[in-house]
């Protein structure tokens, strides 16, 4: 220091200079800038210890709840997702949700996602006529019954009820937990009231409960009754469930093996969801085994009627219910399969965690995929338009010979035929609309959900794994 003190002064640093100066009387060195980082640091010092100076806010990373404000923000970086459900939540936001909203897709389709679509819990529906057993499954596997249950012979289930997991046991009615922005049930407003009214939410603490969401719904009737009684759209609010579901359980009945029309209505709303879809023959130990062997083959019988697939479907056998099978009626080797029967059904019913993120990913592809091709479709009717005279004329016509329309885009862009969506259904919606306010195509849109699809879920998966492994 003395040495730094005698070159500020001006000294040449020698030997000599050493030798003849007082070192002891040398003034300490000056440090440059010091008062003024002094004064920065006292300056600090004084906002911290005072309560009413206001500090600058501090720079949060964006939460993935943030994403779906109406507000527009940066666009996040796929690097800073945490899991695979945040990266899908981001990839909707910045490249699907544009696309779905230019050619609204939510008013043809499916309702826009929300938060809480993509952090909902697995869920399993149960569907079949009355009585059937559907409510005593549900009790079966909880070894309890949930709030408003009841179960009888006669149609008592009659609303649609979610049994999920809560701090108590308690009813919550469907207009209130629609508006919940942690649930995922959002989308059923546009049922109406009169559906809503006929919907609730029955919440318990069950461990099982922690992990699946079950849907019970109402039994399905026979002939008109289904259509004069029912003041909702019982078909498409189904068609809602189980796109969100990630199984469907089909109940039937060794005595109530006739397929209604309205119930052959529901099944057909559950196409393009046959990988979900599992039957099981309930109450089969009521019937010999002669008489299962002959209802065996009926219900398969009348499944192949409905649901026009090459496959066999699997059907579960057995006796889901808390008393003892009747085990005079079927033998011990009909004991002995109802067994295993609910053991395969059991695991099937464990396996839905551990596919719940890549059931996700599925169901968000084959959303992607849905909206790239209603893009294509309103896009050409758009361009069909005439500029000038005759568009209600053109309009009618366009409705009238959808089907063509549908196979003129499928040639133009090489599109899979099974993936475009039911004529009758989208004439019924396009004919409340104005086509020539539709938007044209906009190749950027299209390039950025095929970018999607091709490079960045493709990343994600390489990126994370499964959760529930």
């Amino acid at each position: 220091m003395q040495l730094v003190a005698l070159a500020q002064e001006g000294h040449e640093i020698t030997q000599d200079v050493l030798t003849h100066v007082d070192l002891e009387n040398v003034k300490p060195p000056v440090m440059g800038g010091l008062d003024i980082l002094l004064a920065k640091f006292n300056k600090r010092s004084a906002k911290r210890d005072d309560p009413t100076v206001d500090e600058a806010p501090k720079t949060q990373p964006p939460s993935p709840a943030r994403w779906f404000s109406s507000k527009s923000s940066k666009k996040i970086p796929l690097k800073s997702v945490t899991s695979i459900i945040d990266g899908l939540k981001k990839l909707y936001i910045e490249k699907l949700k544009p696309l779905e909203v230019t050619y609204q897709f939510n008013d043809f389709v499916s309702p826009l996602l929300t938060n809480s679509d993509f952090d909902a819990k697995p869920m399993v529906m149960l569907l079949g006529q009355y009585s059937t057993g559907k409510t005593t499954f549900i009790k079966h596997l909880l070894n309890s019954s949930y709030p408003g249950a009841h179960i009888g012979p006669e149609p008592t289930t009659d609303r649609f009820v979610v049994i999920t997991s809560g701090p108590d046991e308690r009813s919550i009615p469907g207009n209130t937990i629609a508006v919940q922005a942690d649930m995922p049930y959002s989308g059923l407003t546009t049922f109406g009231t009169a559906f809503l009214s006929k919907f609730e939410c029955s919440q318990m603490p069950h461990p099982l409960l922690e992990h699946i969401t079950f849907v019970d719904t109402p039994g399905v009737l026979s002939g008109e009754k289904q259509r004069t009684q029912r003041s909702y759209d019982f078909t498409g609010v189904t068609s809602w469930f189980a796109a969100k579901c990630d199984l469907i359980l089909l109940l039937f009945d060794p005595h109530k093996l006739d397929i209604s029309d309205e119930f052959k209505r529901v099944i057909g709303s559950l196409h393009g969801h046959d990988d979900k879809i599992r039957v099981v023959l309930n109450k089969a130990d009521q019937v010999d085994t002669q008489q299962l062997m002959r209802v065996y083959g009926a219900l398969l019988w009348s499944l192949g009627k409905v649901l026009n697939t090459p496959e066999v479907m699997r059907v579960y056998i057995g006796s889901f219910n808390d008393k003892l099978v009747n085990e005079a009626a079927v033998g011990p080797v009909g004991k002995e399969l109802f067994e295993r029967e609910q053991e395969d059904l059991l695991s099937d019913l464990k396996d839905i965690p551990k596919k719940a993120c890549d059931r996700r990913i599925n169901e968000f592809v084959k959303r992607a995929r849905a909206a790239k091709i209603h893009a294509y479709i309103i896009s050409h009717l758009k361009k069909e338009m005439p500029a000038m005279m005759g568009k209600a004329k053109t309009q009618q016509r366009l409705i009238d010979d959808l089907e063509d329309e549908f196979a003129k885009v499928q040639r133009e862009f090489h599109l899979p035929i099974g993936d475009f969506p039911n004529a009758d259904h989208f004439r019924e919606v396009l004919s409340g609309y104005n086509i020539d306010k539709f938007e044209k195509l906009k190749p950027k849109m299209i390039q950025a959900v095929d970018d999607m699809l091709a490079y960045d879920i493709p990343e994600l998966l390489q990126r994370f794994r499964n959760p529930y492994d």
